[in-house]
């Protein structure tokens, strides 16, 4: 018997060198309007870019990847 399951979304931000893990805040809101949904608490946002979305344990991931490198 197959049995199907809906995947949970999970947004992903590497921020000083460490994954930080956003919930989905709504499964209706699009990826991008998730992206503008955090811009209010990580500023850093406001230049990312989606990619993904990539399938592992059981979630299906997205990353919000900065376009801003640090300088040194």
């Amino acid at each position: 018997m197959l049995q199907t399951t809906q995947l949970e979304r999970v947004f992903l931000l590497k921020q000083d060198g460490q994954d930080i893990r956003l919930s989905d805040p709504s499964d209706k809101l699009s990826p991008e309007a998730v992206l503008n949904f955090y811009a209010g608490n990580y500023p850093i946002l406001t230049t990312a870019k989606i990619t993904g979305p990539d399938i592992k344990d059981d979630e299906i991931q997205y990353r919000f990847e900065t376009t801003i490198g640090t300088k040194g």
